[in-house]
């Protein structure tokens, strides 16, 4: 047998081992998956980049000429902006100026006069005390005659006394009454007349006025404005003459009756006739006055020093006992204020807020043996 190679056997031998090399098991190494896995992350980093570089390549930088026409265009805005203000500050001054211009020539004495030029306060008395008050507007050119009769038990507030009988405005003269008419209808009185009582409720009843001014116990006017009135009065036929009653409704308080104004009613005629707006709802609290102490007259005492001090008194009655030693100022309509503002003019009361469902009244007072008027009420 011929002997092989060196070589040859030593080619075998490595073959040998090769193959018992690969037929023993592998053993993983733990670098070999972080290798493996480098090849897919490296891809997805450069997918990332590659989607990066697109996004920002659309939005790209502006140039400097586009820069510079943006700037040119937002300076062009700011001052649109700016002078649209400085127009709309301007008109919004002007108007407020022209708006107190208008008010101040308004409340001048001369456009006073002038507005109170065709009205006349024509005053109705009897033994020194004023029975009515007939607030007119006299147009002689139209021949035509508007009046509104206030009978002196309606209350109304009179400038610098409060709420009182419109009567009662006369006690300090026939200036006090023609304050109270203005502010009452928002219309400017300024001149008055004075006549007896039979005369006005004549005038009243016969729809007429050629004879109201035939005998003036007092006036404001000197004579050729008396005479201008007379002249006026004289030429207007009778069936162009509206003389209606101011619009009341009677409230029974104690031994006195007392007349409600009707400020819807009474804001409708004064639209009507004068051509001036006023508020139709009425502000004034609404009160139920209850004798709860058993004294007779003292609800009505206890509700004309309401009715003075601004509310209206709806009506006034027997509580459901007299032992009642405490007033109670029951809220049932708004909050604990109103019941604050009765105690004030009252001088007493415990407040208690109890809502109820109804439209009469706001507050109801039962008067309690602590109340005590004081020396000068009515």
């Amino acid at each position: 047998m011929t002997p092989r190679p060196e070589h040859d056997r030593e080619a075998v031998a490595e073959g040998a081992q090769m193959e018992e090399a690969a037929a023993r098991p592998r053993r993983s190494s733990r670098h070999g998956p972080r290798h493996r896995r480098e090849p897919v992350r490296a891809r997805h980093a450069k997918r990332a980049r590659e989607q990066a570089a697109g996004l920002f390549g659309a939005l790209r930088w502006p140039s400097r000429g586009a820069l510079a026409s943006l700037g040119f265009a937002l300076g062009a805005l700011g001052l649109v902006v700016v002078l649209l203000w400085g127009v709309a500050s301007t008109i919004n001054g002007v108007a407020r100026w022209n708006a107190k211009r208008l008010a101040r020539a308004q409340s001048s004495p001369e456009a006073q006069a002038e507005l109170s030029r065709d009205n006349l306060l024509v005053i109705g008395v009897s033994e020194g005390r004023a029975t009515g008050f007939l607030a007119m507007r006299v147009m002689a050119e139209q021949q035509q005659v508007f009046g509104i009769a206030i009978p002196d038990g309606a209350f109304i507030e009179v400038p610098g006394q409060g709420f009182e009988r419109m009567g009662d405005s006369y006690l300090t003269g026939g200036e006090t009454s023609l304050a109270a008419v203005t502010n009452f209808f928002s219309v400017p009185f300024t001149e008055y007349v004075v006549v007896d009582s039979e005369v006005y409720q004549e005038a009243l009843a016969g729809q007429s006025v050629s004879m109201l001014l035939a005998e003036v116990h007092d006036t404001n006017l000197d004579e050729p404005g008396l005479a201008r009135w007379e002249t006026a009065f004289n030429e207007i036929p009778t069936d162009d003459v509206a003389l209606v009653p101011l619009p009341v409704k009677p409230v029974n308080v104690g031994s006195q009756t007392y007349f409600e104004p009707q400020r819807q009613e009474i804001a409708d005629l004064v639209a009507s006739w004068w051509g001036v707006t006023l508020e139709s709802e009425d502000p004034a609290i609404r009160v139920i006055v209850y004798n709860g102490s058993g004294e007779p007259g003292i609800a009505g005492q206890a509700a004309q020093l309401l009715i003075r001090g601004g509310f209206r008194v709806v009506d006034t009655k027997n509580a459901d006992t007299f032992d009642y030693h405490e007033t109670q100022i029951v809220i049932q309509r708004g909050d604990a204020s109103r019941g604050d503002s009765v105690r004030e003019v009252l001088g007493v009361g415990t407040v208690i807020v109890r809502p109820a469902n109804q439209e009469v009244a706001d507050v109801v007072v039962i008067i309690g043996s602590d109340f005590k008027p004081p020396a000068n009420a009515p």
